[in-house]
């Protein structure tokens, strides 16, 4: 170290290539750079953007749930096997929004998507807010059945918008997205194992978290009509094409783990309206007033 004030920080401020800025974190990949951003020819942009909505508001709601085991996880390393998933789902969360937003022309970046919209306007699948953490009526168990069936239900959607998307932009996030998915199932898949094949209560535990969310597996393959549209143009997934190979994954570890589907029907909307179309349980309401409250409180504020 060579200035002149002998400061170990002084450095920081330098000038230096980008393997010098050691302090600020170095060789991160920007997953879009040099994607193409135009919206595809024929496509229609609400559409496209209603698209980028769901996807992202999956990912930001979840991530706010598992950020609530932070320091509350059963052990140390659970807290940060949590906390490291959820800032995977953030980051996803991130891209998709912003794309979401410059489709839609409205001026409108991922921080006014997340923090300032109204319950029914988020399109994320229900089983991403109903409340399983460390509070009241929390249970870790029930945790890792929302994370197993949630990662491999996303997994299986990325993977073929990753293989195949018309649209440069939902491809390069799928495939970023599906390395990180692919932990978040193996995760989930080895605790599974671990409750569901572990002592007589931890069986019933593992057994109680999947019969909590069960009711809410047939809205992840329930297809929504932008869905359907944007499948017909190439753009999208139709997620009722994905059934048959969630079920198989999640039959394989289940059964390994001594445990079996529940045998429970799906919990309908009102008129058939799920969290695509903006109508979503009690949880969520909780959970945005805790998400949005600084951004909204003190609106315009930087830090």
């Amino acid at each position: 170290m060579d200035n002149q004030d002998g400061s170990v920080y002084a450095v920081l401020g330098e000038q230096t290539d980008e393997d010098g800025r050691w302090a600020f974190g170095t060789g991160f990949h920007d997953p879009l750079s040099g994607v193409d951003r135009a919206v595809p020819a024929g496509v229609d942009r609400a559409d496209l953007a209603a698209y980028c909505l769901m996807l992202g508001d999956d990912a930001l709601v979840l991530s706010q749930r598992l950020a609530e085991w932070c320091s509350r996880a059963p052990e140390l390393e659970e807290d940060v096997a949590m906390a490291n998933i959820a800032l995977d789902l953030l980051g996803q969360a991130r891209l998709l929004l912003t794309r979401a937003g410059e489709v839609e022309g409205a001026g409108r970046d991922e921080d006014a998507l997340a923090y300032f919209r109204d319950e029914h306007e988020f399109r994320n699948v229900r089983l991403a807010e109903i409340d399983c953490g460390p509070g009241p009526g929390g249970d870790f168990a029930t945790t890792i059945a929302r994370l197993l069936v949630f990662s491999s239900w996303r997994l299986a959607l990325f993977s073929r918008l990753a293989a195949g998307s018309a649209d440069p932009v939902l491809a390069a996030v799928a495939a970023k997205g599906v390395k990180e998915l692919a932990y978040h199932r193996d995760h989930a898949a080895q605790w599974t194992l671990r409750l569901g094949d572990g002592t007589e209560h931890s069986h019933a535990r593992m057994r109680a978290g999947l019969d909590r969310v069960w009711p809410f597996v047939d809205e992840l393959f329930t297809p929504h009509e932008v869905e359907q549209r944007l499948a017909g143009q190439g753009i999208a997934v139709d997620p009722a094409e994905l059934r048959s190979e969630v079920d198989g994954v999640l039959d394989v570890v289940l059964d390994r783990a001594g445990l079996s589907r529940p045998a429970l029907p799906g919990l309908p909307g009102p008129a058939g309206r799920l969290g695509r179309d903006g109508v979503h349980t009690e949880a969520m309401g909780y959970l945005l007033a805790e998400l949005q409250h600084l951004a909204r409180a003190m609106p315009g504020a930087r830090w």
